[in-house]
């Protein structure tokens, strides 16, 4: 397994073609912008490293029977899938932020229930690839990109009735050597962090889609990919001295458009090719992996209402009662969270192929809990916080000859604590709840893994109303229940 150093001195050996600003970045790594999300995929491989996490962080391939990082790992077991919960909600609560690597995991496991599904069926030797290209992820313990949100241009038409047909990624040209892809994959969390990217299709598919029907995997700076970064709220401070505005002065994420300019792809890299009736069963798969995979927003969670107690703490207010019932419903919500990701887990099951997967049902009504429930966690925090929190002068302001005694004196709170021990606590609720971390704990709860919508659909769909009808039709006495 790599080291943090190791998985940063990888990352310089790759050349991205990344734009922000409307310029090229020369050097991605070390991007003020970019270097603190880079961290937070850095400190899977700490933790990963650390005896105290051994079990929780890392498992035994099933391959190679060698220790892996757990993020390179399929599920072996329903230890495994609960396991994985509890290493969500770990690095959640080490970094404050979208720690990027769960896309890629989740991503594999799904291929290698699909792929075995697709030869199954087709008599094609895709899971044979598949393993070949997971034990070289393993061996190498890389960062997977997995990249499944195509644009989609208008939502009223399929991928092939599109006026623009890029606006789903599909294949352009088929040769003897592989075939060449043009598209796109939108909202990329990690993209720039990954050393590969696992492309999927977005939606289900009929028969003339087939050629957008298609899943691969590149290096994630294979010729003719380009990356467009995305803007987060108040990420421009990271340009600024000092960390006090950051807010997490360590971590934090990223999302990018990842454009594919023609893009070849050897055949011995690709997972699915034209078989559309698989691309709904890969999709929901892996959203069902996905959605379990918010356990991160309880990692966050924990360390949102560890700063507004220690916010109220600080503004002496920890006694009144009604933030003593406010920090109670923070937790009451934030364990109800963590009961979803681990029930989903616990009720998991063996596929065919040998992986297991989690309860579908359980992992859509998890992540729709996911929602809703961080808002209303946020909400609380920022009342316990205060107005400070938003209208709170910048750190070069309290370092100023001119202004900073002013700030000291007028910012100050309990007197045991020093004003910036206080204006940083709360910079971190504003970090959390409206600026760069509010993507990754508040936004993409709504929408990471599919909108919630997308959950209610399939709550609908594996929601066993048959059953539930012949219960009560039994109770009260109907005869031919």
């Amino acid at each position: 397994m790599m080291t943090a150093e190791q998985y940063e001195q990888s990352l310089r050996l790759l050349n991205f073609e990344v734009y922000m600003f409307g310029k090229r970045v020369e050097n991605v790594v070390d991007d003020p912008i970019i270097r603190p999300s880079m961290n937070a995929v850095a400190k899977t491989y700490e933790m990963a490293q650390r005896p105290e996490y051994e079990d929780i962080m890392t498992a035994t391939s099933h391959i190679t029977g060698k220790r892996i990082n757990r993020f390179t790992h399929i599920h072996q077991n329903v230890g495994d899938l609960v396991k994985k919960s509890k290493m969500g909600r770990l690095m959640g609560r080490a970094t404050g932020c979208c720690f990027q690597r769960c896309v890629g995991m989740d991503a594999l496991n799904a291929l290698s229930i699909v792929t075995f599904d697709i030869d199954k069926k087709h008599g094609t030797q895709y899971n044979q690839r598949f393993i070949k290209y997971l034990t070289f992820v393993q061996e190498n313990d890389l960062t997977c990109d997995g990249a499944m949100t195509d644009p989609k241009g208008n939502r009223a038409l399929a991928p092939h009735q599109q006026a623009d047909p890029d606006l789903f990624l599909h294949v352009v040209e088929e040769r003897a050597d592989g075939v060449v892809v043009r598209g796109a994959k939108a909202h990329q969390t990690g993209a720039v962090n990954s050393h590969e990217i696992i492309v999927m299709p977005t939606i289900a598919m009929r028969a003339e889609d087939k050629d957008y029907a298609i899943s691969f995997a590149l290096p994630s700076d294979a010729k003719g990919i380009l990356y467009i970064m995305g803007r987060q709220s108040c990420d421009t401070r990271k340009l600024e001295s000092g960390n006090l505005d950051r807010g997490n002065a360590l971590f934090g994420g990223h999302e990018a458009l990842v454009v594919f300019d023609d893009v070849f792809v050897p055949w011995e890299r690709i997972f699915m090719f034209k078989e559309y009736e698989f691309a709904g069963s890969l999709v929901e798969n892996f959203a069902s992996y996905h959605r379990q995979s918010y356990a991160c927003k309880v990692g966050v969670g924990d360390v949102l209402i560890g700063a507004a107690q220690t916010a109220a703490e600080y503004n002496g207010a920890e006694r009144a009662s009604h933030v003593k019932d406010k920090i109670i419903e923070m937790n009451h919500l934030n364990e109800t969270l963590y009961c979803g990701c681990i029930s989903c887990a616990s009720e998991g099951h063996k596929e065919p192929s040998g992986t297991y997967v989690v309860d579908k049902l359980l992992a859509n009504v998890h992540k729709q809990n996911v929602t809703r429930f961080p808002y209303e966690i946020a909400r609380l925090a920022q009342d316990i916080a205060g107005g400070l929190m938003v209208t709170m002068p910048a750190e070069d302001d309290f370092t100023s000859p001119a202004t900073g005694k002013w700030l000291n004196k007028y910012y100050a709170g309990n007197c045991d604590v020093p004003t910036m021990n206080r204006m940083r606590i709360l910079r971190l609720i504003e970090n959390l709840t409206l600026g760069t971390a509010a993507v990754g704990y508040l936004t993409e709860s709504m929408h990471g893994a599919g909108s919630p919508q997308a959950q209610r659909i399939m709550i609908s769909r594996l929601a066993n109303m048959g059953e539930k009808k012949r219960a009560a039709q039994k109770l009260s006495g109907i005869e031919d229940a």
